[in-house]
């Protein structure tokens, strides 16, 4: 091959190479066209904060306050948690929710807020307690020149209450001292309690996070019965004590500033509560406790024989739309109480779902107008207890 003829095929060579490169691999050496940008899924509208739903004013006719609330979990909350936030006591929340598994609700679980109540059927005057339902509710006096039928102020907030063989007593008694960062002296019998299970009490537990009282505490006409507060919290709404009644601490400060020596209190054991609101009857109903010895096997039974010869005002208003009540409806909630008061008369009435469904959305945060701040320590920026010190503080010997 001469020098030409070899010149003209290395000129040719690349064509040849080309012509034998497949069209795919050639397109793939082509700049590809930008992908076109994903459209924005617009975020969901953030729920509303809640209302705080332990403060009302409560007319005479009265007999609801509130409204029930949901909201959804997140991946790292308990009950004990979601209880505290929206001041409800931990069986209050277990009880609306039956079917939530309370230690791992799951991130975005509907959990139904019982945070409407029916009043206790009680005078309305100092303290009220309704060990059924394990909730305060408080009035205080009216102003001097106030008139008799003007609406009361109203505060509610959960109680944890004696357990089982420390039942915590029914009646009338009242306050008779406040004491605050009290020392607890523990009786005998709940030291032997403790002995029983190898937890040795010592004589005195000084004031401070281990001080199972709080910082707060009103001793009552009740010898060696308190009102006050705690060092664990999520005991709050559960049967736990000997016989005392427990607040969350945030809400035993405010009832300890606002209840004065010689309030009334009235101690009451309603597991089905009826009342009126608006033209509708509403039924919320507690599943009795275990060592309450009345009879409820027939609970319309036993609530109709309170319309027979009434002198309470609410039974009364109640006898007058005897005829009005769906019985069967209120038979049937006592056999699946939800603590969630549902209509029962007159007239056609939402079942417990649609009444879910229907109830405001909110935020699981802490509503407006909490008492709580969110500070789990109780006894955070208090220099007393940053370092250890001697306290005068006023000894309590009673039983938390």
């Amino acid at each position: 091959m001469n020098r030409l003829t070899l010149r003209i095929a290395l000129l040719l060579l690349p064509a040849a190479l080309a012509a034998c490169t497949p069209f795919e691999s050639l397109w793939r050496k082509l700049p590809k066209p930008a992908d076109k940008p994903a459209a924005e899924v617009p975020a969901a509208p953030e729920l509303p904060l809640a209302e705080a739903m332990h403060r009302f004013v409560v007319g005479p006719d009265q007999d609801v306050v509130g409204r029930l609330q949901v909201t959804t979990s997140r991946h790292e909350d308990t009950f004990a948690d979601i209880a505290r936030r929206f001041n409800i006591g931990y069986a209050e929340l277990m009880r609306a929710n039956p079917d939530v598994d309370p230690w791992l609700p799951g991130e975005g679980t509907q959990i139904v807020l019982p945070t409407q109540f029916i009043l206790p059927d009680a005078p309305r005057e100092g303290l009220v307690l309704n060990l059924a339902a394990m909730r305060l509710y408080y009035y205080p006096k009216r102003p001097r020149d106030a008139p008799k039928d003007a609406p009361l102020e109203l505060y509610t907030h959960p109680i944890g209450i004696g357990k089982v063989g420390w039942a915590t007593p029914e009646g009338t008694t009242k306050v008779v001292s406040h004491v605050k960062d009290p020392v607890w002296t523990p009786p005998l019998s709940v030291r032997r309690e403790h002995a029983k299970e190898g937890d040795i009490l010592p004589d005195k537990v000084p004031p401070g996070p281990d001080n199972p009282l709080g910082r707060h505490m009103m001793r009552l006409g009740w010898p060696s019965y308190l009102i006050h507060g705690t060092n664990k919290p999520p005991a709050v709404g559960m049967r736990a004590s000997a016989g005392c009644i427990r607040l969350y601490p945030e809400d035993i400060a405010r009832i300890y500033d606002l209840v004065p020596d010689g309030t009334k209190v009235t101690v009451v054991n309603q597991p089905y509560l009826l009342g009126r609101h608006g033209d509708r009857l509403l039924l919320q109903a507690y599943e009795p406790h275990v060592d309450d010895k009345r009879d409820w096997s027939d609970v319309p039974k036993s609530l109709r024989q309170k319309t027979r010869k009434p002198t309470a005002p609410l039974w009364k208003k109640v006898a007058e739309h005897v005829a009005e009540i769906d019985w069967e409806r209120i038979r049937a909630a006592a056999v699946a109480p939800h603590g969630i008061a549902m209509q029962v008369g007159p007239g056609p009435a939402p079942d417990l779902a649609t009444a879910i469904a229907q109830a405001p959305q909110v935020r699981n945060a802490i509503p407006q107008g909490s008492n709580w701040n969110g500070v789990e320590d109780q006894y955070a920026g208090d220099p007393q207890f940053a370092r250890p010190a001697a306290t005068d503080a006023t000894p309590a010997s009673t039983s938390p």
